[in-house]
């Protein structure tokens, strides 16, 4: 049985920009088979979608509490989002 297909929204504060946090948030959730984007929003956060297979979603979302190394995570704000069926993980700018 494979997992159902979910969908998360989150938004990570600290010092997240500036610090690879975006590319390393991609390149993570592309080697666990998660879909979707991150982006730098214009308050100092960054905001991602994550969609996949619950267990890869909670993995990635889990990664975002400790970020990139030279990120300093201060907080994961999440919340349930539509499935929107992308394929494949960008950064957005």
């Amino acid at each position: 049985m494979t997992d159902a297909v979910v969908a998360v929204r989150v938004v990570v504060q600290g010092r997240v920009q500036g610090v690879f946090f975006r590319a390393t948030t991609a390149e993570r959730a592309t080697e666990s088979g998660v879909s979707g984007w991150v982006r730098n929003r214009s308050d100092g956060t960054v905001e991602a979608h994550f969609e996949g297979p619950v267990s890869a979603v909670e993995a990635i979302v889990a990664w975002c509490e400790i970020g990139s190394a030279a990120a300093s995570v201060e907080g994961v704000f999440r919340e349930n989002a539509p499935v929107e069926h992308g394929n494949g993980f960008r950064v957005r700018v």
